[in-house]
């Protein structure tokens, strides 16, 4: 079938925390429901963070639509962006900064590499 519905009973939880040497404030634990993978360059699925603080390196293309709870984004220049509930964006690559979650959040993602 050419469909794919994200459902957290379909897949196993993966539980992680950000590296030690990106880890800037907090103790959060991230939790990740990855419902597509396509030859390790396109993934989707669900992920989840309760609250702290880390510095973040993307060289992928990621779409993000905000499920639940409130982050600020901070590039290295400065910009900062407030998610919260409803909220969707891209991060493009090249992108560096911090992701701080303040109320737990849960994000649903597209990413390419």
């Amino acid at each position: 079938m050419k469909f794919l519905r994200f459902d957290p009973s379909t897949v196993a939880v993966e539980i992680e925390k950000p590296a030690a040497e990106k880890l800037l404030a907090g103790d959060p634990e991230f939790r990740t429901w990855n419902y597509e993978e396509v030859d390790g360059t396109r993934f989707a699925g669900v992920w989840e963070s309760t609250p702290g603080k880390w510095t973040v390196s993307y060289d992928e293309w990621e779409f993000c639509h905000i499920l639940k709870g409130v982050s600020i984004l901070t590039s290295e220049d400065g910009e900062v962006e407030t998610l919260k509930t409803g909220d969707s964006f891209v991060i493009r690559p090249g992108f560096k900064g911090t992701w701080e979650v303040v109320e737990t959040t849960a994000k649903e993602y597209v990413i390419q590499l």
